[in-house]
């Protein structure tokens, strides 16, 4: 265990690091930080925390970086979440609530928090697996022709093209309609099938297997894994923190284009609970210089997908971690008044 003083002079290298992009030495931080000891006992501290792995020298300045581990601690036990200011919180309001649909209030998302962190920012699709019907709407477009439309709780459709295997009337439509929606709205999308499987029985015959086609294809739209969707943005903030990485920003760059690389990034929706990810604890090579700070968000207080953002080690915890919080909460209040 490091003892508090340690603790201390960790936080203040980390925080003069990130700041100024520079190694840190026991002088700088005794005249910058009132740590209330000498310069010789700061040296000593350093050697210790340098000796057990949480900063490291990089050449033969003076001066100490933190390591992922440094940043570990410094993550776990001495930051505190920045909390953001009353302009910048009615700045992320005042932007969101200009959304007028799904993909709106996404992309919206995904620029805003580019843009507050200024890294990298990813925002997953609401799941349809943890989702819940708020409508299905049945159309007619031809005799044996109907367009299903899916709406869900978190304002996402989805549409399909259903050919009939016979015409289908105007009251028929109406009836299914009717029946089906006092059966799943507002039923989890597990619930669906065990919820409508006797629904053809309550057709005459000649409508029975019309009535079977339209739930075959509800529930095929349900099991899609149409979530695995992502949007990314603010990539060009990566160029300003060439210097954080190695050699070149190329392997990140390349990570950043694989979906699925991300999607494991973000981590699972029902861990909803702030998630950091510091350098070489990202299992993908191509991301052991990056941090990823991610949360889940959704309404009623149940994640339905994750938002986060990608920048190098040497970051801003605290702020970034209180503008992705503070978003995930927005977004869930839209989804729940959608």
């Amino acid at each position: 265990m490091l003892s508090e003083r340690r603790l201390q002079v960790l936080r203040a290298i980390v925080q003069d690091y990130v700041g100024t992009e520079e190694p840190v030495g026991s002088k700088a931080l005794t005249e910058r930080h009132g740590l209330g000891v000498s310069p010789a006992t700061v040296r000593n501290d350093m050697a210790a925390l340098e000796d057990e792995g949480y900063i490291a020298q990089p050449h033969t300045s003076a001066g100490r970086i933190p390591t992922d581990k440094g940043y570990r601690l410094f993550v776990d036990k001495l930051a505190e979440v920045k909390p953001l200011t009353a302009p910048e919180r009615r700045a992320i309001q005042n932007f969101l609530d200009g959304a007028v649909d799904l993909d709106d209030v996404v992309a919206r998302t995904v620029r805003l928090l580019a843009q507050l962190t200024r890294q990298v920012a990813v925002v997953q699709y609401p799941s349809l697996t943890r989702s819940t019907v708020r409508h299905v709407e049945l159309l007619s477009l031809a005799p044996a022709r109907v367009m299903l439309v899916l709406i869900t709780d978190t304002g996402r459709v989805e549409q399909r093209m259903v050919d009939c295997p016979a015409p289908f009337g105007e009251a028929s439509l109406a009836d299914l309609r009717a029946r089906l929606n006092s059966r799943v709205a507002g039923r989890r999308f597990a619930d669906v099938p065990q919820l409508v499987q006797d629904l053809p029985e309550a057709f005459e015959l000649e409508d029975r297997g019309t009535v079977q086609t339209v739930l075959s294809t509800l529930l095929e739209t349900l099991v899609e894994q149409t979530e695995e969707r992502l949007m990314i943005g603010g990539t060009a903030n990566l160029t300003r923190f060439g210097h954080d990485f190695p050699l070149t920003i190329r392997p990140v760059l390349e990570a950043l284009e694989e979906q699925v690389v991300l999607l494991k990034l973000l981590g699972e929706a029902k861990d909803s609970g702030m998630t950091v990810r510091i350098g070489h604890e990202n299992a993908h090579e191509g991301l052991n210089s990056t941090s990823v700070v991610s949360v889940g968000y959704g309404s009623g207080g149940e994640a339905v997908a994750k938002l986060g953002v990608v920048g190098p080690t040497r970051m801003d915890y605290p702020g970034t971690m209180g503008a992705v919080r503070a978003v995930a909460r927005y977004v869930g209040q839209i989804l729940a008044e959608s």
